[in-house]
């Protein structure tokens, strides 16, 4: 993964292929052009459980017409740290029952999930080329 910038406060992410762009809003200095970095990450939560209720239903032949995920998070203004995000599966009336919790614990496979709870080692360096 490749991290540029481009320009005000602009980051720009390069993986597999694709182009990420992160801004900051403007309150924060930016244009508010795109998601701030911190926004995808807890998008990427809900994404990640989303696919996976997506193959839990595909696998079984369930529609997904009308079914969504809602997250909620909880911020502690003391901290500057979420310390809850809940996700709700919404599932409609002709779901089948019997997949209700199977279709809860398949979100909570979620890879993003998973790194939270064993998170890898980070560490930053800087280099001169």
């Amino acid at each position: 993964m490749k991290i540029t910038f481009e320009g005000s406060k602009k980051v720009i992410a390069e993986y597999n292929g694709h182009r990420i762009i992160t801004d900051q809003p403007v309150r924060a200095g930016g244009e508010g052009s795109a998601p701030a970095p911190f926004d995808l990450f807890l998008a990427s939560l809900g994404t990640c459980a989303g696919i996976y209720v997506k193959s839990f239903c595909d696998q079984r032949g369930i529609p997904t017409d009308g079914i969504s995920l809602e997250q909620d998070m909880k911020f502690d203004p003391a901290t500057h740290l979420i310390t809850n995000i809940d996700i709700r599966i919404k599932l409609p009336a002709s779901f089948p029952e019997k997949y209700r919790d199977a279709v809860v614990n398949s979100a909570g496979l979620c890879a993003v999930k998973r790194h939270l709870h064993h998170p890898p080692a980070m560490k930053v360096i800087a280099e001169t080329d």
